[in-house]
């Protein structure tokens, strides 16, 4: 992808970071400094930046699991809206597109578990709306932000990984009239979200989840 840099590579796939992602994160740690102090905005960046981190590795999933089909994986670039991995083709059965899929996910999910055993946490599905806010812990904005992105991942519309998982459980006809949505996925999802739909059927599933987990 042009207009980015690359910052290394594991595993034989190159990550990049493109340069609107690198002024994203100035702009989050000036926003932070003028609307309270330099703590604050030190703060925000650090969590923009491990929350990507957590991007990351939600594309690894993605990524590990396509070459374990024989998919080869040459680079991932992180933007201010999240991370690219380009495969170099979509594996080619059903059942190994499902996996692909849903492994970003379940990257998420495992990290929420993960922090939500080792650390003390309190979730609340109402921190969501102040995800930014200092008040509420670090470790706590990981684990709820990393359930969000497993759900919000999960709406069935192309590109998002949802709509993979669903294209590889389809029957072969339907997911090759499914995958001629792709086109058109961002505006059905601009769609949701500007009719209100985000908040029927993104919030309520993430706040059932929250509920669900048990904090310490």
């Amino acid at each position: 992808m042009s207009w980015s840099l690359n910052i290394g590579s594991v595993a034989g796939t190159a990550i990049r970071i493109h340069v609107t992602f690198l002024l994203f994160l100035i702009w989050i740690f000036a926003a932070g400094w003028v609307s309270g102090s330099v703590e604050d905005a030190l703060t925000s960046l650090i969590f923009m930046v491990l929350l990507f981190a957590c991007v990351l590795a939600h594309e690894f999933g993605h990524i590990f699991t396509a070459r374990a089909f024989g998919v080869a994986t040459p680079d991932v670039t992180l933007l201010p809206i999240g991370g690219v991995a380009r495969l170099e083709r979509i594996p080619e059965k059903p059942s190994e597109e499902f996996l692909v899929a849903i492994a970003g996910p379940l990257v998420n999910v495992v990290i929420a578990i993960v922090l939500i055993a080792v650390t003390p946490t309190h979730l609340s599905a109402e921190h969501f709306a102040a995800m930014e806010s200092p008040k509420v812990s670090m470790i706590d904005r990981l684990a709820e932000v990393n359930l969000f992105l497993a759900v919000f991942n999960m709406i069935p519309i192309p590109p998002l990984d949802g709509g993979n998982v669903l294209a590889g459980l389809l029957p072969p006809r339907l997911a090759v009239s499914f995958n001629r949505l792709r086109p058109y996925g961002f505006l059905l999802l601009y769609a949701l979200v500007f009719s209100g739909g985000f908040n029927y059927f993104v919030i309520p599933p993430y706040r059932l989840i929250v509920s669900w987990l048990p904090t310490q």
